[in-house]
């Protein structure tokens, strides 16, 4: 199985001139990794996708969205359905980030409803679980997990396109990364309550300096890749890292 990296670009870049000068930076073979030995996946802001389409199949790469709404249509301004996101050649789908927990208030219910629509769309999932520092300075980071990914996959019968990204909340966009044992322990945990063969990555201040350690040492299945991914440069020495 190859490890899985997943560029989110977040709300960048701000114009299509760049999101095309990064799609072409990213791509494969150009910037030299290998799609035989490494699956990447860029996740751009919907208003890139159609871009992104134009250059996924040239540039090796496979086209993620950052979020997704669990209906198939309706009047929801602003959303985007499963249904939508697949007629725009998307595979992969970002669910339950930390971020959209926090400044968007979705619940594990809601992160649920998504990840259900979503696979009977067809798409394959990143299912974001993390706990805050609070929750592992009070010990309950283990429990927090097992909730997040209990309620995430309920009644969720077939999961076998599902991956689920570790991101501690406390790690994102900080600089704070996770320590390596301390990942592969919890890593371990996660596999627990899935599938033996479920990919289980690693996200939170994932720099080239220490991404290799997280797939070679930590065990992780993959990353996914927060700022680091607008540096295309950058970027590319991580994949390559886990090649």
């Amino acid at each position: 199985m190859k490890p899985l990296i997943i560029a989110n670009w977040k709300m960048n870049p701000v114009s299509l001139e760049e999101a095309k000068s990064l799609f072409s930076a990213l791509g494969e073979p150009t910037s030299g990794w290998n799609k035989r030995s490494v699956e990447v996946v860029i996740c751009p802001p919907f208003a890139w996708l159609a871009e992104g389409r134009q250059q996924a199949t040239e540039g090796g790469f496979t086209l993620g969205a950052q979020d997704v709404f669990y209906e198939d249509k309706g009047a929801f301004t602003g959303e985007i359905s499963p249904e939508m996101l697949k007629s725009s050649n998307v595979d992969y789908v970002i669910i339950g980030h930390s971020e959209r927990r926090k400044n968007f208030g979705e619940t594990d219910e809601i992160v649920n409803k998504k990840i259900k629509k979503a696979l009977e769309a067809g798409l394959k999932i990143i299912f974001c679980i993390g706990e805050t520092e609070e929750e592992r300075k009070a010990g309950k980071k283990n429990e927090v997990l097992q909730r997040q990914i209990q309620e995430g996959l309920k009644d969720v019968i077939d999961i076998k396109d599902v991956n689920v990204a570790y991101e501690p909340v406390w790690a994102i966009g900080t600089g704070n990364n996770c320590e390596v044992e301390e990942t592969k322990e919890t890593i371990e945990f996660i596999k627990k309550f899935v599938l033996k063969d479920t990919r289980v990555l690693y996200g939170g201040s994932v720099k080239s300096e220490n991404s290799g350690n997280y797939v070679k040492d930590a065990g992780a299945d993959g990353l996914l890749v927060g700022g680091a991914s607008l540096d295309a440069e950058e970027f590319v020495k991580i994949v390559k890292s886990a090649e």
